[in-house]
């Protein structure tokens, strides 16, 4: 008997297994409850705290949003980002893509400090003011595996099932494609795996021919994969719709007065807070200064006239120091 490998090393993963959306962008419902629950009440404890240093009690009538609600203003945002789309024909990888990046950004920030529609923005400048933030919020992980393309091979090999040639109608693929679409605008791709998200989506099209699909690949044991498929079938059915638009405008309504002032330019925590980063910038940079002209002084062999002339150069230099390091 062949000996099964233990080490992780040893068994050749498929690319989704091993891509880092699989290490690093799939959570349990649980886990995805407590990252938005605690993101929610950092915020709100940091955008109390700064209402109440500007005046004290200016807080306590304030009606901050929950985590929830939070989830509500982003799905509508998903919207926003199909209709795009649709309006100037995007191909279906963007669409989807750029619908995986706003949800990865909203496990890392909250809509209290970064409003959907500024983040959204894809004009030069606002591209430019946020780049290294969304950047940082996705972790520099910008490969994104989709259940349309794990779809598309799935409609391809069904093909092959000798009594699937006469079920396979035009218009199937599309109704599954809509499928693929509506799970979207749920946490699906957070929780499964694309091509689990796809059998779903076909399930919903042809149950009897992704069921005899799932016995031939499967012929052992295919329970724990048809559970899966249900709950993502369920999640499709019940939540892959847009949110009410009179829930989300009274969402939006008191995110204007809850959202972080230290983020809303023009404010009095916004610009006491850029004038705290200038300051530290500039301790940063006459630090630096200063180590350099210390190392001048202490290794300099051509005398004092030359120094002078090195001190000066160097002050030059300083002076086009561009900040790169202030995340340190």
């Amino acid at each position: 008997m062949t000996a099964i490998p233990t080490d992780r090393n040893s068994i050749k993963l498929s690319s989704y297994e091993a891509s880092t959306q699989a290490a690093n962008w799939r959570y349990s419902i649980e886990q995805l409850v407590h990252i938005r629950t605690s993101l929610n009440k950092a915020a709100v404890a940091v955008i109390r705290n700064t209402f109440e240093s500007d005046e004290p009690g200016s807080s306590e009538n304030v009606s901050f949003l929950t985590a929830d609600e939070e989830v509500l203003l982003v799905k509508l945002y998903i919207t926003k980002i199909t209709q795009l789309c649709g309006l100037f024909r995007f191909p279906e990888e963007v669409e989807a893509t750029a619908i995986t990046y706003l949800k990865r950004f909203y496990l890392k920030n909250t809509v209290m400090d970064w409003h959907p529609k500024n983040v959204m923005r894809t004009a030069p400048n606002d591209v430019l003011d946020l780049e290294f933030l969304v950047a940082q919020s996705l972790g520099f992980e910008f490969a994104v595996w989709h259940a349309h393309r794990a779809l598309w091979g799935i409609w391809l090999d069904v093909q092959n099932l000798p009594s699937a040639t006469e079920k396979l109608q035009p218009g199937l693929y599309d109704n599954a494609l809509a499928h693929i679409r509506a799970s979207r605008l749920t946490d699906a791709e957070l929780i499964y795996t694309p091509s689990q998200i796809a059998l779903a989506a076909f399930s919903l099209t042809l149950p009897d021919v992704a069921s005899e699909w799932v016995t031939s690949k499967m012929p052992s044991d295919s329970s724990r994969l048809k559970n899966s498929v249900d709950e993502i079938m369920s999640m499709i059915t019940y939540h892959g719709h847009p949110p009410n638009i009179e829930s989300v405008r009274e969402v939006d309504r008191r995110l204007k007065i809850c959202k972080n002032p230290e983020k809303v330019v023009g404010s009095k925590a916004y610009l006491a807070r850029k004038q705290d980063d200038e300051r530290l910038a500039e301790a940063k940079r006459n630090k630096k200064a200063a180590e350099l002209q210390k190392e001048i002084d202490e290794s300099d062999p051509f005398g004092t006239e030359l120094a002078e002339k090195r001190r000066e150069l160097v002050g030059g230099l300083v002076d086009y120091d561009d900040d790169d390091d202030d995340d340190d």
